[in-house]
Formats: structure tokens, C-alpha cells, sequence
């Protein structure tokens, strides 16, 4: 039987371990993070704070959702541009994308209390996410699954992680706006020309694709010890986070095993002032959106409402969600404040929150 070239420090040494022993070993591997997590407390989130998208071109797309938010620019770095949520620090970014394949969703940022680096990468190890290096420019995907890294931006340590399925976070300091914190050096903004045509609130909820639901909703809830705050239908959970009404939703199979294939985000939802579905929809049809005709036809610039109705945990005459996509075809949700995934027209009737 051959030996298998594993290191073992002991003492200065190392020993050569046969196959047989490093087998025996293995139980005691992937057993050691779930009893660590036993005992280190979850990481502090507060609240969705940010995101990352890749475009085709950064220009277009910032006129874009400049037209629809009027989001005034909160840093500019390198080719990327910042766009302010709300009255800040939350924000998204926009970046240009380096091929075709790279277009959509880069990452969900989360801010999290009390803000430690070293603390909360301790935390993702006990849920099983080892510390690595920064990546380099060719890993994505799979390549990053359960894997943290930090990356120093001026000064500031920017800390992702990726899940067992290679969906990317951001954890950062609540003051965090892209450049530093929003004091230093986020204070400077770039003005728009008009209000937008929607007034952005704050972040409602990211909807995401797994392979595995059931993992995804156990590691999150662990890691970062939150519970579930309505159902959109019996294998529908959805996580709070936050000031009570945002939320992360992980939907898919239950597909057994290591994944073959990356998670990716499917959307991210806004809240906005004065929901109403009638004059949104006219207001993004006078600005050159597109109605969608049919449930395959998806393409850039087009809007729908989609009904939930009870047997997806919505009011009995159905709770309307409204999308649209923008330049890139990445799809955008908007809903009332209130919205926390749950039923009533509004969706903003959730019983764990009563």
C-alpha cells in the first residue's frame, strides 16, 4: 500500500501517514469545524450593506440606475463606480466586466457590529471556511468555495468569504462605503441631475440559487445566527438579517454531495417609496423598458410583476413583486418598505416578526 505525502507537524518533525491512517483521519477533519462552531459565537450581521456587479459598459449602466434612483456617485476607485443607497454608507458597485461570462453579480456585502477581521475569520473557520491568501485574478467559482480572504484597499482590510457552493461575501464595518469609512474619505459625492425616478430606501432582500437549499439555510443560519422569518412555501424559508423586514433567501434542490457547479445571485430587491405597481410600471415603460411576454422571455430592459400567491406564502389575491433588468439583463426587484417576504398585498406581514 502506498503512503500518501501528508505533513503532520509534531515537535519540529513530520511523519509520512499510509492511506489507511490519513482515512481514518478524515471523520475527525470534518467533524472538528462543526464542534468549534459549537463554541464560538456567530458572526454579528446587521444588515445587507452592499453589492457588486460587473457590466459591458460602466458609463451606460451608472446612467442607467442614475435615471431610475437618482444615486448620487459615493467613491469612484479605479475603473469601478460607487453608487450611494439610501442616505449611505450602503451602496453598490460597478465595475467593468473583463469578458462576456463575467456580467452579473460579483459578491453580497453584509456589515456586521463590531467590526474585527481577525475575530470573524475565526468565526467562518469554525463554520468550515478556511483563511487562504487573496485570490488571483483566474479563480471564480468553485475555485473560492470555503475560502476567506482579506484584501487591503488604502488601508482598509476588505474581507470576503465564499460558501461551500462559491457564493461570494463582503463582511465590512457598518461605516464602510467603499473607499474607507463614511467619514474618511466618502464625504465627497457626485451629484445627479435629477431625483430618479424612484426614491431608494434601503436594501430589501438578495434571492439566491443553490444546488443544495437545505445546507445553504443550516450554514447561514449558524454562521451567522439568524432565524427564519417567513416561508415562501413549505421548502421555502427565507433568513432575517437586519432592521427586521431584509432578508436572504437560498432556493434550489437538494442536491447531495460536493457541488459541481457554482451558486450564483439571481436578484437583488430594493425597497422604495410609495409602492405603486401601476405607475411604476408606466414610468418604466415611458423610459423604454419593455413588458416581458412569456416566463423564457427575459432579456435586458424589460419589466414584469410577478403574483405570490398563498401557496407561495402570499395574500390570498396575491402579493405583487415587481422586476425588471437592467443593461446587462441582471434583474432588479423593487417593493414597499415593509416587504419582509412575508403575506398581505404589501408583503409585509411576516409572524415571526409580529
Amino acid at each position: 500500500m502506498n503512503a500518501i505525502d501528508t505533513q503532520v507537524p509534531f515537535s519540529g518533525f513530520s511523519s509520512r501517514l499510509s492511506r489507511r491512517q490519513f482515512l481514518q483521519t478524515v471523520p475527525m477533519l470534518l467533524i472538528t469545524p462543526m464542534a468549534l462552531a459549537q463554541n464560538t459565537t456567530p458572526v454579528a450581521v446587521r444588515a445587507i450593506h452592499n453589492f457588486g456587479i460587473r457590466v459591458r459598459d460602466v458609463d451606460t449602466s451608472v446612467q442607467f440606475y442614475q435615471d431610475l434612483f437618482g444615486a448620487p456617485i459615493q467613491v469612484r476607485r479605479d475603473d469601478s463606480v460607487f453608487l450611494r443607497v439610501g442616505n449611505g454608507p450602503r451602496f453598490f458597485s460597478i465595475s467593468p466586466a473583463a469578458m462576456e461570462k463575467d456580467i452579473g453579480f460579483t459578491h453580497i456585502g453584509l456589515s456586521v457590529a463590531n467590526f474585527d477581521v481577525d475575530l470573524i475569520r475565526q468565526q467562518l473557520v469554525a463554520s468550515g471556511i478556511r483563511s487562504t491568501a487573496a485570490p488571483g485574478g483566474n479563480e471564480n467559482g468553485l475555485d473560492l468555495a470555503s475560502r476567506s480572504w482579506v484584501v487591503n484597499q488604502n488601508g482598509i482590510p476588505e474581507l470576503f468569504f465564499a460558501d461551500i457552493e462559491g457564493l461570494v461575501y463582503q463582511l465590512s464595518n457598518e461605516t464602510y462605503c467603499g473607499g474607507g469609512v463614511m467619514t474618511d474619505p466618502c464625504i465627497l459625492q457626485e451629484s445627479v441631475p435629477s431625483v430618479g425616478m424612484f426614491q431608494l430606501v434601503d436594501y430589501s432582500h438578495f434571492t439566491n440559487f443553490v444546488a443544495n437549499r437545505t445546507r445553504a439555510n443550516n450554514f447561514y443560519t449558524t454562521t451567522f445566527g439568524k432565524a427564519f422569518q417567513a416561508y415562501q412555501g413549505p421548502g421555502s424559508p427565507i433568513i432575517g438579517v437586519g432592521n427586521g423586514v431584509q432578508f436572504l433567501m437560498y432556493v434550489g434542490g437538494e442536491v447531495p454531495g460536493d457541488p459541481v457547479a457554482p451558486a450564483r445571485i439571481d436578484h437583488v430587491c430594493f425597497s422604495v417609496v410609495r409602492f405603486d405597481v401601476e405607475d411604476m410600471l408606466t414610468k418604466l415603460t415611458d423610459y423604454g423598458l419593455s413588458a416581458r411576454q412569456g416566463s423564457a422571455d427575459i432579456r435586458p430592459l424589460m419589466h414584469w410583476v410577478s403574483m405570490r400567491m398563498p401557496n407561495r406564502g402570499g395574500a390570498p389575491q396575491g402579493t405583487p413583486e415587481l422586476y425588471f433588468t437592467d443593461p446587462d439583463g441582471i434583474r432588479i426587484q423593487l417593493q414597499d418598505p415593509g416587504y419582509c417576504g412575508g403575506t398581505g398585498y404589501l408583503g409585509d406581514s411576516c409572524p415571526s416578526l409580529a
